[in-house]
């Protein structure tokens, strides 16, 4: 088949994104454009949310208030922050455990520094009078949840074989550059009085990157695609926690203490010869 000859064939297809993206590079910046979007979508205050996934699971009631902090020594943070240039995964699932009505907030990431600043200048008289920034005002954190990064593969296999088995070479061109991008998640969560481990829950992901099919493209039928039908990394990584959320989500509603006889941490029930 010629390369003609595949393009008919797959130009219906793709026309319906290429088309479109490449037209809106000609009508100037787009706010709100629904093909920058990721699952956490929306906005939310207090309990009141806008435009949030409709998929995202959630709550009759608040369960307690809940910190998020990730652990920015692990080897999962280094890959987010400097190979992919993603930045901290806490403002997504801040606004994601907000909206879900599952938890009230509290911060204790980079701001509580300024939290502590303002503190510090109430303390030594600096603040305006009235300025009511005594002790005991801050809320306690019942709650910690951290993320991680389980697995993220960012080429989980081309189409490449199967569709330069149909197409000849020009197919496998083009389907060498279908690839998909995959991450697997984790999310726990702490109780923050006892240290006991709550919760613990998988999310994942997946999507299709049509990489350079776009450029082929549009160096064919003169159309712009190339970037435009790149499905970021981070798109797929905050897909792949909203899952991790919703799922512990689904956990926590069938929540029940676990009991150990006699209390926990009084010794267990695994005994070594000789112990207590």
């Amino acid at each position: 088949m010629t390369g003609k000859q595949l393009f008919k064939y797959l130009i219906p297809l793709c026309a319906a994104v290429v088309i479109p993206l490449s037209l809106s590079s000609c009508v100037g910046m787009q706010m709100g454009s629904q093909s920058a979007k990721t699952t956490a979508t929306g906005s939310t205050a207090g309990a009141a949310t806008s435009g949030a996934n409709e998929a995202l699971e959630r709550c009759e009631a608040p369960l307690g208030t809940l910190a998020v902090v990730e652990d920015t020594s692990a080897s999962w943070y280094h890959y987010l922050t400097s190979q992919w240039r993603l930045g901290p995964t806490t403002p997504v699932l801040k606004m994601l455990a907000q909206q879900s009505g599952c938890f009230v907030v509290v911060e204790r990431g980079a701001a509580m520094n300024n939290m502590m600043q303002e503190r510090s200048l109430a303390g030594s008289g600096e603040l305006r009078q009235g300025s009511n920034f005594g002790k005991g005002q801050m809320v306690a954190a019942d709650y910690s949840m951290s993320p991680s990064i389980t697995f993220s593969n960012q080429n989980a296999g081309g189409l490449g074989g199967a569709i330069g088995g149909l197409f000849g070479s020009v197919g496998a061109a083009i389907g060498g550059s279908l690839n998909y991008k995959e991450a697997s998640t984790m999310l726990t969560l702490i109780d923050n009085r006892s240290g006991v481990q709550l919760a613990a829950a998988e999310g994942s992901a997946r999507n299709v990157d049509m990489g350079a099919v776009g450029g082929l493209l549009a160096g064919t039928v003169g159309l712009g695609g190339g970037g435009y039908t790149n499905t970021a990394e981070g798109k797929v990584i905050v897909a792949s926690f909203t899952d991790s959320f919703n799922n512990m989500v689904r956990a926590l509603r069938n929540y029940q203490a676990q009991e150990i006889k006699g209390g926990l941490g009084t010794g267990g029930s695994l005994k070594v010869q000789g112990g207590n």
